[in-house]
């Protein structure tokens, strides 16, 4: 809230300033208000309203008649004499504060060469900055001047690769010390900024297999830290950006980390962040365990991944070679990005820069809390929305990424994701955005949020289908736990299943909650949440363990063969368990490496999800991106409404795949003969008329036409 001090004046719009004073100071009355800036010129301001809020303060609205200059310092003086800053509040969210300070140059940063670095800063409601650079163990200071649309510059003519610097910015009366919004590299735990040479960053061209739409790929979730983290496995860097991509004859044998990664034949994988977050210290690393989802900089990488966090080229080349080793074995990286808000909104750069500028606010100076972290990001305001597109151009033109994953996307706004991925294809033609389209209680309008229920309106990015990962494999609420899903024995869900595998983009079993295949990412795990695993052994106690194995590597079948985008967690195809715990963001390294040795326990349901992976990379009719296609070519029956049926047929080729959840055995005659290619996770390749449907199996056919 607002009012902590006696006496505080906000400028809330150009010709309003809101006045709280506290009932404890001349209780809280003063019959005249002035304006006077730091030239000592006096303006009056004439008394609208007051206000007695509940909070044991008198609130004035204050109406000014004169044109004031935004980024001067100015003080609210009462009848007593007292003066207090006038604080920069919500003047920052009007129409005609973009329209005077959106500033649409590209040069924001630094911009470096041997002979000479220019810094430009954007921050209008500053009265002052200063550069401070560091060079060789040297400090200087330097007075910014203020350009047009309230971007600050300076330029200094010398060499300055490897020097770090911060900004001074005098905003709302007091000095606050930031590192560049739009820095590109920093030292350890986001000290200071550093000034790296981009012409020194070149990621090798290989060539990818190509993608003739997002449902060609088949998306692998994994973290950096925890995908090398278990010991005695061959990597010597283990947690970095280095280890990520480490081979060496033990990784071959033991098919352990990278050597693993390859051998799944996935086409994308999603690192979980790995932009520079807050919670773990980046010289020692092991002292803290975090996912990442709380963001401090987003064009520079995290530290605690690379092998020296106080080497500001150090991050980025070990990050470089982890994208061309991904992509010489043919591999594409999507990163998963957290714009929605930041870790710490009082020590951010955006509200030391722009105080209150880059996130939600309501009239009364509350902030939106729709992603429970008391900051929501607010991607309406032109210069935010700006601030988020060109990181994502930054990412994907200097870093050749594939892809992004937005985190809590529902917060951000439609215009500005579908401005992201037209940016972004522009560079990538092969780009794919998809996100968590959760409908989050934001201030942001609902029928602007980037959320599924407007998935229309943004026609090339993907979300997460709650539904999907609910009717496949059961609920995820922690006390839902023990409800099941259609692939864990709640056959009733037969209908809404046969929704679920067409996309969920028809009116087949259930209303269409998508605008096309290309719009959905089916999941039944990811980091959040139980694994699928530990989620089956709550909800399906009465099993016996083989039985769990087959109805686990059903779901994993249902994600692989279903209409849309494909995508596993890692550690999903050999059981991966967490104890039971749902969301392990900062349990420990124990509870979250990536197990091996458990890995070559179910070894079984690794193999077939390789051979589920080879089906759907084989038959194109697996992978529809249109919804005409999916209503033309995708039909279903059912056996006894318990067993389902899911069937293609286009002009090349019909497939029949069965999905038995149940424990009864049935018979099934398909008029023809077919071939047999997968019975529970074998593959197979016989002609077959009728079928045998165990238990808890799923099975694939086809026909050549």
């Amino acid at each position: 809230m607002r009012q902590q001090k006696y006496y505080e004046a906000y400028l809330d719009d150009f010709d309003k300033i809101t006045v709280f004073m506290s009932r404890n100071s001349y209780e809280g009355v003063s019959n005249k208000f002035y304006l006077k800036d730091t030239r000592g010129h006096i303006y009056d301001l004439h008394i609208q309203s007051i206000e007695t809020t509940h909070s044991n303060y008198n609130k004035y609205t204050l109406a000014l008649y004169d044109s004031i200059e935004i980024g001067n310092e100015y003080y609210v003086v009462h009848q007593h004499a007292r003066a207090t800053v006038l604080q920069y509040s919500a003047v920052v969210k009007t129409a005609k504060f973009d329209e005077l300070f959106y500033y649409d140059g590209d040069d924001l940063g630094y911009t470096y060469n041997e002979k000479a670095t220019s810094f430009a800063l954007w921050a209008p409601t500053a009265y002052r900055v200063k550069l401070e650079i560091m060079k060789n163990d040297v400090t200087y200071t330097y007075e910014m001047k203020r350009s047009e649309h309230g971007v600050f510059r300076y330029s200094i003519l010398e060499n300055l690769e490897n020097a770090t610097y911060v900004y001074l910015v005098r905003v709302n009366g007091e000095w606050k010390e930031t590192i560049d919004p739009y820095g590109v590299s920093s030292i350890e735990n986001s000290r200071r900024s550093a000034i790296v040479d981009l012409a020194k960053i070149r990621v090798k061209d290989y060539p990818l297999p190509p993608l003739q739409s997002s449902c060609d790929a088949i998306v692998y979730e994994t973290s950096v830290r925890d995908f090398t983290m278990q010991s005695n496995i061959g990597v010597s860097c283990p947690g970095t950006f280095r280890g990520f991509v480490e081979e060496n004859e033990q990784t071959k044998s033991m098919q352990t980390g990278f050597s693993y990664l390859k051998s799944l034949g996935i086409t994308h994988v999603q690192l979980m962040p790995v932009m520079d977050f807050g919670s773990v210290d980046e010289i020692y690393p092991l002292l803290h365990y975090n996912w990442g989802y709380d963001p401090v900089q987003y064009r520079v990488f995290e530290g605690s991944y690379s092998s020296e966090p106080n080497n500001p080229y150090s991050r980025i080349f070990e990050f470089v070679k982890l994208v061309e080793e991904c992509h010489k074995a043919g591999i594409r990286v999507n990163l998963d990005v957290v714009f929605n808000h930041v870790y710490d909104k009082e020590e951010s750069f955006f509200d030391k820069t722009v105080p209150s500028y880059y996130f939600q606010m309501n009239e009364q100076g509350d902030f939106s809390n729709g992603t429970f972290c008391g900051n929501d990001v607010d991607s309406k305001r032109r210069m935010c929305a700006k601030y988020i597109i060109d990181a994502c151009k930054f990412l994907v033109k200097t870093y050749h990424i594939d892809g992004l994953r937005f985190d809590l996307m529902g917060i951000l706004d439609i215009d500005t994701m579908n401005a992201v991925y037209r940016e972004c294809c522009a560079i990538n033609t092969d780009f794919m955005i998809y996100g968590e389209g959760w409908d989050m209680p934001s201030f942001l309008d609902f029928r602007q949020r980037a959320s599924i229920g407007n998935n229309a309106q943004m026609p090339f990015i993907a979300h997460f289908s709650d539904r999907f990962r609910d009717v496949v494999k059961g609920r995820t609420a922690s006390n839902e736990v023990n409800v099941k899903g259609y692939c864990s024995g709640a056959l009733y869900l037969i209908d809404i299943m046969k929704n679920c595998l067409s996309a969920s983009c028809t009116n087949e079993g259930m209303e269409a909650m998508f605008a096309n295949p290309r719009n959905v990412v089916n999941y039944v795990e990811c980091h959040d949440n139980m694994t699928s695993w530990d989620k089956l052994k709550e909800c399906c106690k009465e099993d016996s363990k083989d039985i769990r194995i087959a109805k686990h590597k059903m779901m994993i079948a249902a994600v692989l063969l279903a209409q849309g985008i494909p995508f596993l967690h890692s550690g999903q195809e050999f059981a991966r368990s967490k104890h039971g715990l749902p969301n392990t963001y900062e349990e420990s390294d124990e509870i979250n490496k990536i197990d091996y040795l458990r890995r070559n326990q179910y070894q079984d349901i690794v193999e077939c999800t390789k051979e589920l992976i080879k089906l759907r990379r084989t038959h194109a009719c697996l992978r529809y991106c249109r919804k005409e296609d999916v209503e033309q070519h995708v039909h279903f029956d059912t056996i006894q409404n318990k067993a389902l049926i899911y069937k293609l047929l286009d002009d090349t080729e019909e497939m029949i795949i069965l999905f038995n959840p149940s424990q009864e055995y049935f018979t099934h005659d398909m008029n023809t003969a077919y071939k047999l290619l997968y019975y529970n996770g074998k593959a197979e390749d016989i002609l077959i008329q009728k079928v045998n449907v165990e238990p808890y199996s799923v099975i694939v056919f086809t026909r050549k036409l």
